[in-house]
């Protein structure tokens, strides 16, 4: 499959968060060209400030492949991690993480700091943006405009 397919399940899953009534941020992990865990952004719902989608993917994979150390695999969120998410993603020690749209408030890869750039990280992962980003952002949007109105 190729990355905007990827990026289309995760945006799938975002869709779900929305309907949830959760902030529409979706994720896929992918081993092996093939999705191994799919989350949504959950926080609200499960009253957990860490359930975020890339947490709650990490978490799932990790339970399926019985290690947290996800070497080969590569994670696909609808919008760039927070420094929280960005920690965990260290911490499994994923390959690559491909994000669609930047976040300018808490976005930890490029937008408000540059985490992997911290002097004696034991793991740097590859990064890609700008996958599905018209898509990923509108649906951000969306949710936001819609809870502006009520």
């Amino acid at each position: 499959m190729s990355r905007e397919a990827f990026m289309d399940a995760a945006l799938d899953q975002a869709r779900l968060g929305l309907a949830a009534g959760e902030v529409p941020i979706g994720a896929v992990l992918v081993i092996d060209d093939a999705i191994v865990a799919r989350a949504y952004n959950q926080p609200i719902s499960a009253c957990d400030p860490t359930a975020h989608a890339e947490v709650l993917v990490l978490r799932e994979a990790a339970r399926i492949v019985g290690n947290y150390r996800l070497t080969n695999a590569d994670v696909y969120v609808t919008l760039e991690p927070c420094l929280m998410c960005v920690g965990a993603l260290v911490h499994a020690r994923v390959r690559n993480v491909i994000y669609g749209a930047a976040e300018p408030k808490t976005g930890a890869l490029a937008s408000t700091a540059r985490a992997l750039e911290t002097p004696g990280l034991n793991h740097r992962f590859e990064v890609a943006c700008g996958v599905r980003e018209a898509e990923a952002r509108d649906l951000i949007q969306e949710f936001f405009r819609e809870k502006r109105r009520v």
